[in-house]
Formats: C-alpha cells, structure tokens, sequence
C-alpha cells in the first residue's frame, strides 16, 4: 500500500467512525428516553398509588420525552466533543501536556534524552518532515509511546520515562518508527478526533453523577432526579463501552501497519520485536497511570491499559501476535529482565553523548536534503523519475542511514543552533543572506536593527558554515530547526517572521529557494503561531484544479531550462500524466504567469484536494523534472515545496537501493 492509499485508507476509517458514532448516539437516545419514562411512570405511579386514584397506563410512546430526550443527549454529546476537541486544537502539544509530558529541552545533557533527540532527529530527515516536538512522560514507568497532531506542521512524539530507560537504541528506533509511520499515514488526524467523540460519550455519565448528589427543596417530593443519575451514570457505561468498541474497532489493524512500516524503515526487525518483548517481560509491561489514559490509550505504542473483556475491546492486538508477525521465529518465551541488560541499556545511552563525528560519508558527495548534485567530474546524476512517488512517505533503511550520516557530518555549532530557539532563527537568516558581500554587510546591519543584537552577531558567525554545507543540506536543516523555532514566544515569533519576510525581499527580487524556505517555514509554524486551521479535504474532482496544475508544471519546467523547446518538452512529458478531463485545456504558461505568487495561491487550492488528485498531480512534476533524466537543485526545491504542501513528505531524492 503506497502513501496516497494509506492516506486513502485514513480518510475512510474517518467515515467509519462517523458511522459508529451516529450508530452509538442512536442508541443512547433510545435508552435514556426508555429510562426517563420508565423513571418517571414509577414516580407518578408511587404518587398515585399514595393519593388512592386510579392506576395509570404506561404509554410507550411519547414524543415530547423522546424529542427532549433527543435534544439532550445530542447537546450534551456534541458540545464535549466540541469542548474536547478545542481544547486539543493545538496538536500534539496539547495531548502531550495532558498527559503530564515534559518538552525536552533540545539542548539536554541527559544521555536518554540525548538518544531520544538523536533518533527522532534522524528520522525526520529521512522522511522529510519537520522536526516534531519531543515530549518524555516522566511518571510512567511502562514502556510506551505516541505520535500526535493534526499535520506535521503540529506533530509531538512522546515516550515515557520507562521506554527511554529500558530499550536499546535499535529499540527505541523501531518504536520511534512505528510512531513515524502514524504520522505519514495519516492516523494522528483520526486519532485526535476519536478523542473527541469519546469525551462526549462520556459526558453522559457526568450528567449522571451531578443529578446523583440533586436534592428537592421539598423534603416530601418524591425527587425522580437522583434515580435518573443513577441510571444515567450506568447508561454513561454503555458510552464507555461504545468508546472502546470505536477505539478497538478503528486503531488495531493500524497498529499492524505500523509496526509493518517500522520494519520497513528501519529494516530491523529485531529492534521493533526486542521492544515488543521486553514489554511482555517487563514487570510495568506498557502500563499508564495517567487519569486521561482511557481516552487517549487508541493513540499510543501499546496497551496502556489492561485487556478488556479478555481482550475483544483492546486497542492494540496482543503482545505475540504483533512479535510473530514481524518476526515469525520468535519461540513465544518473555524471558525476565535481568540487572545486566538494563545496565547495557544505560550504558549504550552514555556511549551516544560521546558519539563523534565521523568523516562526511561518501554518500553526502551526491545527495542533498531533497536535491542532487553532480559528481567529480561535473555531470549531473541520472536519476530515475518512476523511483520519486514511491518514496513518498515511505523512506528507506538508505534514507535513515543517510540522514544519520548527514546529522553526525553537521559542524556542532550548526547542530547545536539548529536546537535553540533564537540560535534557530539565526541559522534560517543565514540561509538568505546574500552572495555579494556588500549586500549582505547591509542585510546583517538591518538584522542587527530588527532583532537583538546576539541574533544578528550568530547570524554572522554561522554564515561561514552554513555557506560551506548548503548546497548538501539546506533543507534538512530547516527541518531540523522548525522544531525549535516552535519553542518561540509569540513576540519572538513576530519578529522573526517579519525579518524574514524582509529579507526574502531584501536583495529586489525573491528567489525560488527564498519561496520555498518561507513557505515551509511558515505552514510548519502556523499551527503554533496563527490561525490555521487543519486543511480540510474541498476538491474532489481535478477539473477546478487544472488551471493551479497548470502554474506548478510550467513553474517547473521553467526553472529546469531556458530554451522555449525544452521546457515545451519537459511540460509535455508530465502533463499527461496528471490525467486531466479531455474537454479542460491544459497548457504551458510563460513566465511572468507561474511566479512565486501564482505558486503561492495554487498550492494553497491544491493542498485542499484529495489524496488521488495530489499524488497525480506529484507523478506529472517528477515526469517534467526529469523529462532530461537529471534533477537540478533548483528544480529538487521547488518539487520538495509542492509536496511539503501537499503534506505528502517527500525524503532525499537519489537515495535508492
């Protein structure tokens, strides 16, 4: 299943628990209206029964108590949904702090940390993501973990206290890859809205408590009230129950997936099977103490919870089932824990803070982070456009060695800015300062003038580095500092953003690398700092879409050549393959039609179409790209942008087996 199915396949679960939800909301409804007239008939029947009159008749049908009935239930279900669902609207930020987890400061001398960071880090170059924020859950002691958000541009990785403790490195990377493989297959968006609906389920039962403690004024009134919480409390079980069965129901087979996407990540199928086994062995197993952890369990590595129901309503499948599957040897036995491994999982924590950097690997001298350069001898790699779209969202064992080699290659000034809020924003401008030494003298002066002065002095002094790793990293450190550009306050966000738009346009002109670096900066920040909403799916067919298509295959085939017959030639060859209706024209446009503010307002529609429609239209612009069998940087940015866009993670191009 390539990225655009799985993507598929998470906008139709979203169905299903729409369905499951008005399946559960139907029956509440029933019940409680059952139990209101079946409460209320004892009562009057009580008060008749005193007074000596007549017996009354039980109507079963009563269409004022059913239409209160209903109008209760759907307000009290869909105002906590609501309620809940604000409260999460930040992303994986906000389910990390429910959860009690602490931000890891990216800087962190603590060895488990260290090796956290160092994982998660590398993962993100490889699946060319931004870097997500880092959360430990530092009163759990089961080893477990989650991924949260709305988009990338909002993502959270978490893991308890435990799971740093207690799992090697090859370990912890096949957790961290299961939990990677959620945030590019789409399920952080489903799972953020299961935590919703089950809140409003179980909302119920809170109405049912607060009637509970209600009293009369009248101490002679037979009060009904208190028999109605008592009933609502026990229907607010069958909430609960619905709640589970959604969760179950939705997020198990995922859970398959996952650890299957892991595997393939990582190409270790010992790391994800040794973490799975030293949950089965270890005495904590994947256990959560955290009072939230019932509506937040569907979303994480493992069972946080225990198995209900013999298991039939757990949201992940069983320890074995999941070992077996990825590694069909395994003799079934959890062996106990012995001291010696644990002190080996520490120890091996302390070897990754004293890692050194190894000299630049042979495989940096012709991949960049999301582009190709030539080799020695000038000439241009060939590279095979059919091999792009399947590596959308779906890196490889190459692209994680890569990005670790890329990551450890860094200069450690570089990296150690990379991890520092303000030092981060520094690193962008240096990213944008000119060429021509004397206008960059005056884009630093005006920095100085913009910002605090030591932000302007770090520009200066990353300058000379930056310059030297650019033209092979570039992206990757963008990516790598948007994770801590998040830990902005909003005046700093400010700032910053209006010195980059300034600088962008500093020189007269804005560049195809200066678009795509502001527009990946600022999607990815959005979520934290304004007002963007997660998009939401409002193109279902491509024929609105053609003339946007339009921009971005001729803004592509205009940046690979300046000869009119090549980049007729380089639009014909992708232009097809974006499957455009027959009786909608679909032509080349000059220049000054497809600049960088055409491709602005043409990705903002596209971003918005179904998953169909953008991997079609991502398969046309690696068709123009590399119509003359090369990718050029220029042209390797402007493809990353579109797919970053998208929110279809594009990895380093080149990297092939």
């Amino acid at each position: 299943m390539d990225f655009f199915a799985r993507q598929d396949q998470a906008r139709r679960n979203t169905k299903w628990l729409v369905l499951y939800f008005i399946v559960a909301v139907v029956l509440l409804i029933v019940a409680i209206y059952f139990v209101i007239l079946l409460t209320f008939a004892g009562v009057q029947a009580k008060q008749h029964h005193a007074y000596g009159d007549a017996p009354i008749h039980f109507v079963l049908w009563n269409p004022t108590v059913f239409l209160g009935a209903t109008f209760g239930v759907l307000a009290v279900i869909f105002i906590g949904s609501a309620y809940k669902t604000n409260e999460l609207s930040a992303g994986g930020s906000a389910v990390a702090t429910l959860m009690g987890g602490t931000l890891v400061n990216q800087n962190t001398t603590d060895a488990n940390e260290r090796k956290l960071l160092n994982v998660v880090e590398e993962m993100s170059i490889a699946a060319g993501v931004p870097m997500p924020q880092v959360y430990v859950l530092e009163d759990e002691r089961g080893i477990n973990a989650f991924a949260a958000g709305h988009t990338t541009g909002d993502a959270a990785v978490g893991v308890t206290r435990g799971c740093i403790e207690m799992l090697s490195r090859d370990e912890l990377q096949g957790v961290i890859g299961h939990e990677f493989s959620h945030i590019l297959n789409g399920d952080m968006k489903l799972n953020l809205r299961l935590i919703g609906i089950i809140f409003g389920l179980l909302c119920i039962a809170t109405i049912g408590r607060v009637l509970l403690y209600a009293r009369s004024s009248n101490s002679r009134d037979k009060n009904p009230l208190p028999l109605l919480g008592i009933a609502l409390i026990v229907l607010g079980a069958i909430g609960v129950f619905f709640g589970r069965l959604i969760q179950a129901a939705v997020s198990r087979q995922r859970e398959f997936l996952a650890d299957a996407s892991s595997v393939q990540f990582t190409r270790n199928p010992s790391g994800l099977s040794g973490a799975l086994q030293k949950i089965g062995r270890y005495g904590f197993g994947s256990k959560l103490e955290s009072e939230h952890a019932p509506d937040l369990c569907h979303m994480f590595f493992s069972n946080g919870l225990g198995d209900a129901l013999f298991g039939a309503m757990a949201t992940h499948p069983p320890i074995p089932d999941r070992i077996h599957a990825i590694d069909p040897s395994w003799d079934g036995k959890f062996p106990p824990l012995k001291e010696a491994q644990i002190e080996t999982v520490k120890r091996a924590a302390v070897s990754e803070m004293e890692h050194t950097r190894p000299p630049m690997p042979q495989i940096l001298g012709t991949i960049l982070g999301g582009t190709i350069i030539a080799d020695e001898a000038g000439r241009p790699p060939v590279i095979r456009t059919n091999s792009v779209l399947p590596n959308l969202g779906n890196p490889t064992p190459l692209h994680l060695k890569y990005a670790e080699q890329l990551r450890d290659s860094l200069p450690e000034n570089l990296r150690a800015a990379a991890r520092d809020p303000l030092a981060a924003t520094a690193l962008i401008y240096t990213l944008l300062l000119a060429a021509d030494e004397k206008l960059r003298t005056e884009q630093l002066a005006e920095i100085s003038r913009r910002t605090a002065a030591a932000i302007a002095e770090q520009t200066t002094a990353l300058y000379p580095e930056v310059s030297a790793v650019a033209q092979r990293a570039r992206l990757p450190l963008v990516n790598l500092a948007i994770g801590a550009l998040r830990n902005l306050t909003a005046e700093q966000f400010k700032q910053f953003s209006d010195t980059l738009a300034w600088l962008v346009v500093s020189d007269g002109k804005t560049e195809l690398f200066e678009f795509v670096l502001q527009k990946i900066v600022l999607r990815h920040l959005a979520a934290k700092f304004g007002d963007a909403r997660p998009p939401t799916v409002q193109f279902y067919t491509l024929k609105p879409l053609v003339p946007d298509c339009a921009v971005i295959l001729s803004a592509l085939a205009n940046v690979g050549s300046h000869d009119a017959g090549k980049i007729q030639k380089a639009f014909a060859a992708g232009a097809p393959y974006l499957r455009a209706p027959d009786n909608v024209p679909l032509e080349l446009l000059p220049v000054d039609q497809c600049g960088v503010n055409e491709i602005d307002a043409a990705l903002n529609r596209l971003a918005l179409a179904v998953p169909i429609i953008k991997k079609n239209l991502l398969e046309a612009c690696a068709r123009v790209v590399g119509a003359d069998g090369v990718i050029l940087e220029a042209e390797a940015e402007l493809l990353r942008a579109v797919a970053d866009t998208l929110d279809c993670p594009m990895p380093p191009l080149g990297v092939t087996e």
